[in-house]
Order: C-alpha cells, then structure tokens, then sequence
C-alpha cells in the first residue's frame, strides 16, 4: 500500500513562480500525494493561477486566507486539513527533484522525520553553484543549536507522530516545527546526502541579513521554546558559533 503524502504549500503573491513549483510535485516518480495550496491573501494573481492547476488534477487543493497572516498559519491552515500519513512542506517559491518523494518515503521505513541536501537558485531560477550537505543523521540537541533542515527538504510521519502545528512566530517557526517532530520521535532525522530541492535565495532572505537572523533565533528560543533569558542567551552563544562556523562547512561550491 502507498501512503499518501500531504505538501503543504504556503503562497503569497508568487504568480511568477508558482506554476514551476507545482510543476515540480506533479513531476515526481511518487504519485499518491496532495498538494494544499494556502494563499495568504496575495493582491496579484497567485490565488487565480492556482485554481487554475487545481482544475486539470484532483490531487490539487486550494484554499484562500481572507487576510494576510504570515506563513505559520498559512502552514497551520494546511495542516488542519492535511489528509496524508506524511506531510511535506514546499514554500511557493522553491523546487523538488522528480525523484524527491520516491527516495524520502523509502528512508521513512527506518525514521519519522527525513531531510535531504539542496541547491539555491536566484529569483530567476538560475543556478547559484552553492550546496547545502544534509547531515547524515540529525538529533534534536544538535538542532537545537541551529537550524540544519531546510523546511523544503523536510518531510514527517503524522500518522505516528500526529500532526504538528507551529508557532506563530514571524520568523524561524519552520525550525521549531523540526525540533517538535524530532522530540516526539526519540529518533534522529536521517538527512539524504542527495541533493532533492532548489532553494529560491533572495537578496532580502533572512540567512542574508546576520542581524535579523540574531534577533528571529533569539525570539525563537524565548517564545517559541519557552526558554528563560539567561537558557535563551546561552543558546543564542551556542548558535553563533555552530551557525557561523561549524554549519558554514555544510555549505559548499559546486560546478
């Protein structure tokens, strides 16, 4: 039997792209998914474009937030609704390999959370020659620390672990939700060596500006994990040092 995989998709005036990224899921070798299209109010034609997609596969669903809410809800949104035994994530603006679904859920037999390596792209879709190497295996000390999954690689059991619903945070709530998963598992995530995603990196990301990043992650440790001021800036140390140096060796140049 194939289980079927929910990818929940959070957009937001992304009607440049988001044909090429649904492109992308209706191209995978796995079959047996549901794509949840969450518009957070777009003022462009996003919304339309998607309906659109949805008429030709009934797999495709769509759905439309009155106001904008950020993308944690809109994930949220998905989620509730999700009907799949794994639930994937795909942000409007990012890519998958064809063969992405096939390989994760054959890693799943032996986890509950899976990842896997990435490439970026620019905003045209042109390659960047910049990898980032999944670690093999990823447990939830070591992500606590920083952030090693990209949310577009990530992929889990809900049938086991339940549905995770994140926090409403601005920023890094694509983190916490990894940390749930690998807390409720006991395991660690296994990350797939393979690169199975393409990354959209703008000028304005929050990996580009170190300041915002700094001020996000901290938010995230003191309200979104509940940690004390002085357990937040301990980690805050901790996070520097493996963001910016020990993390900085998982990402290499390609030709």
């Amino acid at each position: 039997m194939n289980p079927l995989v929910s990818i929940i998709t959070p957009m937001y005036n992304n009607q440049v792209v988001i044909n090429k990224t649904i492109k992308s899921v209706i191209n995978q070798t796995y079959s047996n998914w549901e794509l949840l299209l969450v518009d957070d109010s777009s003022s462009d034609n996003t919304f339309e474009i998607a309906k659109q997609e949805a008429s030709k596969d009934p797999r495709i669903r769509v759905f439309k937030n009155n106001k904008n809410e950020g993308a944690a809800v809109a994930r949220n949104f998905g989620t509730k609704r999700a009907k799949g035994d794994f639930i994937a994530f795909l942000d409007a603006d990012d890519l998958w390999l064809p063969n992405k679904l096939e390989l994760q859920l054959e890693a799943l037999k032996k986890a509950d959370v899976c990842f896997s390596s990435y490439e970026w792209i620019d905003t045209k879709g042109n390659p960047l020659n910049i990898k980032v190497n999944a670690l093999e295996s990823l447990t939830y000390k070591k992500l606590l620390k920083a952030n090693y999954i990209g949310n577009l690689t990530g992929i889990y059991n809900a049938k086991k672990l339940g549905k995770i619903f994140t926090k409403n945070l601005k920023k890094r709530q694509d983190w916490l939700l990894w940390l749930e998963a690998i807390k409720r598992s006991g395991k660690p995530a296994v990350g797939l060596q393979d690169t199975l995603a393409y990354y959209r990196n703008s000028e304005d990301s929050l990996s580009s500006n170190k300041v915002k990043l700094i001020k996000h992650n901290y938010k995230a440790y003191r309200k979104g994990l509940g940690f004390s001021m002085i357990k937040s800036c301990f980690y805050m140390i901790l996070f520097l040092y493996e963001h910016l140096i020990v993390k900085r060796r998982r990402i290499k140049k390609i030709s």
